[in-house]
């Protein structure tokens, strides 16, 4: 067990005093490196040697003073030697030093003096002999004490992960018990973190494995069973001619070695493999992420972009800061100037249980428990200083343990990396507060476990993991898939969910659990729960679906993150865009709206009234499917549907070429347009034979050929209706022909664009189902449709195909609440409307896409579109909107005085 800093800084005092005078390099530099290794209470010996052979980078033969494999290398000179040379010899070692044994620092000493080099920090400290006492805890490291920062950037949390994989990898393929694999890789992570942190002796399995088995792997797998045996054995327990290097080794209980695994046999190869784990700092290690890059590895593919596989930080502290995390801390700053407050917060702390029903690797509870343990760090320095007490039992201290962190997950593996990662956040967080405390301080044998139950949370009466009364906090980040993405099982757990809720077959699988905790809540209505979802439940006809169930059962939303981008760095994966909903059954005294300036920005907080299901301050109002507009404008309706197998449809050289085989078929061709046709000028044409002449048709072989084949594909349809298409084969399924010019909306359009382009198409041309068409539609109907208004309204209750706008009639377009304004202010908007014509106009050669790409996007038009902005806006009310949650806020108040007239 390491010593307490304060012993370790009075045996630095007395260390310098005795070595005073020292100044000889050979003899006296060992007994001088013995007697500072042991200033830590650690024997030299045990870990690192003197004069250890190694070729230098001019290729000439060397030793090196000392070296701790994998952590230090020290080159000592004698007294009033140059010390940068020194430095030099010392680095001129690492080309002979194998790649998993180089040091993270290296010390020059030439008795009076010492220079550290921090090789992972990027730092250099230097200092005298007589000031080792003020310095001694940046040799922390000798002793265990390491405090780090933990984050996702760390590249060490994928080399670690990538390493386990390559051990996965080669016992699976030696054919070790694939149910066994896991969990054996589970206590290997655990042991790989122990010896970094002070829970074995530094460097413990490394030196055990290098030192007790054979080179060539044969008995490693024997020595591994034992060593897991020794760690689920209490020391009374254990016989008593253990190999003494075993005997070091604590006891851990926690269940976690309890368990019977089949002797895994390793090969000289694999035996390096795990010598290379070894030599990485397991100390800085993430939990909070290392646990999903761990799951990760178990899929080589999905290793390949072992980035996407973990959630980070960053998003999962955009959950549990609003939720309970920035409430705790403004109740410890109003109490921290009353040491009774103080006491009794700290034990409110204690009390706090933390639920997530979806824990997966357990990333949430591990960030949230070591958030916690931050915040008892400094309830307890203040305690500290304001009773002004000297020693401490550190170990009496902390009121907080895993056993308040509860977890659902559907899969094994992951459910035991959730347990151990809170076991090595506990850890972290001990080192932490042995650390401030100038105590060591380690929670051994484990005797509380984190209560995190292996089973499906859509099958569980959540109840029977933890009582609704006893959970302070539900949060989680439930799976992501599509309602179209359901496989049978998943299907029918979401339709048994919302077994009373109509068109539940819109919704995501992510829904279910929303559903779930507003049914647990009911037992409980002060627990509050924030969920990370994909946007697609506040969008589209899911918001209509799932928010009316919710709010049945009492749901209000207390805080929101607005669209965001969730993690998406890694290659090869897409974006996903995800939003935060806080909710309770009570609404809180302060309300919050995380708006984002794009997808990939950071938020900022504005303060709302409330909040609805569209995450805009604005009532409670959803917008389901309208059959008609809600105001007096032109019907809109969709293109035409040709069912004819791509018959009917040419590229501009198909056309030329049957036209020159048929020349008479040239009338009957007219130009097509869909989405892509529309916004890409993309040029198509159809072979419209709807209003041919049977007689003309008659005289034309090839169009026969072409209304034959289209005939035939519909008679091999599976579908009665399409089957019955075939007796009419000149015919499209839906036919939507004005006789005048008409507006274009296309159905699908990229998220990058701030308007949906939109435009007037002649009657001569045909359009596909792709696209929605408003015949009669006039230059007013188009500019307050090309508005920015409409169009966050479109992004407000629209869906999204992936992540672009998905336009609807029947909820976008019907449901919008047109302005009632003067002839003035209709002429304004009309020539607004035709300035934005004519900037398109200047253009002849841009496509719609071009025009309406945010990065090439014409001053001129986007000039024009601004003015257009202001003259609808105006047409609405005359003070300017400043944002867009303001404008959709409006829009839906105006919506509920609509509705209601009606």
């Amino acid at each position: 067990m390491p010593l307490s800093w304060n012993e370790i800084r009075s045996r630095a005092v007395a260390f310098s005093k005795e070595w005073e005078g020292a100044c000889s390099e050979s003899a006296e530099a060992k007994s001088f490196w013995d007697a500072f290794f042991s200033i830590f209470g650690i024997t030299r010996r045990r870990i690192a040697s003197f004069e250890s052979p190694v070729k230098r980078s001019d290729e000439q033969g060397g030793f090196i003073d000392l070296l701790w494999k994998g952590n230090l290398l020290v080159e000592h000179k004698s007294r009033g030697k140059d010390l940068g040379r020194a430095a030099k010899q010392a680095f001129d070692y690492f080309p002979g030093i194998k790649e998993r044994d180089l040091p993270r620092f290296v010390v020059v000493s030439d008795f009076a003096r010492f220079r550290l080099y921090d090789l992972d920090e990027e730092t250099t400290h230097e200092f005298p002999l007589e000031d080792l006492h003020r310095n001694i805890r940046l040799f922390g490291f000798i002793a265990g004490y390491q405090t780090r920062s933990f984050g996702h950037e760390d590249p060490v949390n994928v080399m670690a992960a990538e390493k386990l994989g390559l051990l996965h990898d080669q016992l699976k393929e030696e054919g070790y018990d694939s149910q066994s694999l896991e969990p054996f890789l589970v206590r290997m992570l655990f042991c790989l973190f122990a010896e970094d942190t002070a829970i074995f002796e530094r460097s413990g399995l490394r030196d055990y494995v290098q030192k007790r088995t054979a080179d060539d792997g044969s008995d490693l797998g024997m020595h591994l069973a034992g060593l897991f045996q020794t760690l689920n054995t209490a020391p009374d327990k254990r016989q008593a001619n253990l190999d003494e290097q075993m005997a070091e080794f604590p006891y851990v209980n926690g269940r976690l070695f309890a368990e019977y695994l089949p002797l895994a046999a390793f090969n000289a190869k694999m035996r390096e493999t795990l010598l290379d784990c070894c030599a990485l700092d397991w100390s800085r290690i993430s939990p909070a992420i290392f646990g999903s890059l761990f799951q990760s590895i178990m899929d080589k593919a999905a290793r390949r972009n072992l980035g996407a596989h973990y959630t980070s930080e960053t998003n999962i502290l955009k959950a549990l800061r609003p939720l309970f995390l920035d409430d705790l801390r403004d109740e410890y700053a109003r109490c921290r100037n009353s040491v009774k407050k103080l006491r009794d917060f700290h034990a409110k702390l204690s009390r706090l249980r933390i639920f997530d029903p979806a824990c997966g690797c357990g990333n949430f509870l591990v960030v949230a428990y070591r958030e916690l343990r931050m915040l008892e760090l400094d309830v307890l320095r203040t305690l500290h200083q304001k009773q002004e007490t000297g020693f401490l039992n550190i170990s009496e201290l902390t009121l907080l343990d895993v056993d308040q962190f509860i977890g659902i997950e559907i899969e094994e593996f992951p459910a035991q990396i959730a347990q151990v990662a809170l076991w090595l956040t506990d850890h972290q967080m001990n080192l932490r507060l042995s650390e401030e405390f100038g105590q060591y301080f380690v929670r051994l044998p484990l005797i509380k476990s984190p209560r995190i139950y292996h089973g499906n949370a859509l099958d569980v009466d959540w109840r029977e993991v933890a009582q609704p009364a006893d959970v302070s906090y539900l949060v989680g980040n439930p799976p992501f898939v599509g309602a179209k993405f359901l496989n049978d099982t998943q299907r029918e757990e979401r339709n048994r969910t919302f077994h009373d809720t109509q068109n539940a077959g819109l919704l995501d699988y992510v829904s279910c659990w929303y559903r779930k905790a507003a049914e647990y809540m009911q037992e409980s209505p002060r627990l509050r729960a924030a969920l990370v979802s994909t946007n697609s439940i506040t969008q589209g006809e899911q918001a209509g679906v799932l928010w009316p169930d919710l709010f049945r059962l009492g749901v209000r939303i207390n805080f929101a993150h607005r669209t965001f981008q969730w993690n998406s760095e890694a290659r090869g994966k897409a974006a996903v865009h995800c939003v935060i909903v806080g909710f309770a059954l009570e609404d809180a005294p302060r309300k919050w709206i995380f708006e984002y300036e794009t997808v990939k920005g950071e938020p900022h907080a504005v303060p709302a009234t409330n909040i609805n299901p569209y995450l805009v301050d604005a009532p409670d109002i959803v917008i389901t499917n309208r059959g008609r507009a809600l105001c007096d404008v032109p019907p809109i309706g969709i293109g035409n549907k040709p069912i004819d197998d791509g018959n009917y449809l040419f590229t501009p050289d198909e056309r030329a070429e049957f036209i020159r085989l048929e020349p008479q078929s040239e009338p009957w061709f007219r130009r097509w347009l869909g989405s892509q046709e529309f916004l890409n000028g993309i040029e198509r044409w159809c072979l419209w034979l709807g209003d041919c002449p049977p007689d003309q048709l008659r005289q034309m072989p090839y169009a026969r050929k072409r209304v034959a084949a289209v005939r035939d594909f519909r008679l091999a349809s599976k579908s009665a209706p399409t089957r019955k298409l075939a007796e009419t084969p000149t015919r499209f399924h839906v036919e939507n022909m004005p006789a005048s010019a008409f507006l274009l909306v296309p159905k699908v359009s990229s998220e990058r664009r701030h308007y949906i382009p939109i435009g007037f198409v002649e009657p001569s041309t045909l359009v596909s189902d792709l696209v929605f068409i408003v015949p009669g539609a006039t230059l007013f109907h188009f500019g307050v449709l090309s508005s920015l208004l409409h169009n966050a309204w479109m992004r407000a209750v629209a869906g999204r195909l992936e992540s672009r706008y998905r336009y609807s009639a029947q909820l976008v377009y019907n449901n919008f609440p047109w302005p009632e304004t003067t002839a003035t202010r209709m002429e304004a908007i009309v020539a607004a409307a035709q300035s934005v014509l004519d900037a398109r106009a200047e253009f002849q050669d841009a496509t719609m896409a071009d025009l309406y790409d945010p990065v090439s996007m014409p001053r001129s038009l986007h000039d024009a579109h601004r003015a257009l902005d202001r003259a609808v806006e105006r047409a609405y009310r005359t003070q300017p909107f400043t944002n867009e949650p303001e404008r959709v806020a409006f829009l839906l108040d105006r919506y509920r005085g609509l509705v209601k007239m009606n």
